[in-house]
């Protein structure tokens, strides 16, 4: 019968152990690059469903400022045409009644003054 020296037969064992361990270091790196691997298409995927998403929304937006804009000045020049008109429509009436519009303007600046004159009044006596 053969019989082993008890240095080789610890060799066998360290062998073994270090054979094992690298098998074990072997398995999970395979895992962790496999999960990696998922984790990376799983970002990737995400990234091209967002990225049509967001510039559908960045175009809307865009969209939506521009129509702002538009209404705005639409609205700007409506209010021009309203102001020529209502200051033709002022002149037009003093050249036509002259003595009318000089009687509201008086009446007009009369009552002004007299509200005037009360809140300065209210003020005075607090």
């Amino acid at each position: 019968m053969i019989t082993d020296k008890p240095y080789e037969s610890s060799n066998r064992l360290a062998d073994k152990a270090a054979s094992s361990a690298d098998s074990a270091i072997k398995s999970t790196q395979r895992v962790a690059n496999e999960a990696l691997d998922s984790l990376s298409s799983s970002v990737q995927e995400a990234h091209d469903r967002a990225v049509p998403v967001l510039n559908r929304t960045s175009e809307q937006m865009s969209e939506l400022a521009q129509r702002s804009m538009n209404a705005m000045r639409d609205s700007a020049q409506h209010l021009r045409e309203r102001a020529v008109h209502a200051s033709d429509a002022t002149v037009g009436y003093v050249k036509d009644e002259p003595v009318k519009a000089m009687l509201i303007a008086a009446a007009t600046g009369a009552v002004l003054m007299a509200l005037i004159g009360l809140l300065t009044r209210s003020r005075e006596r607090v």
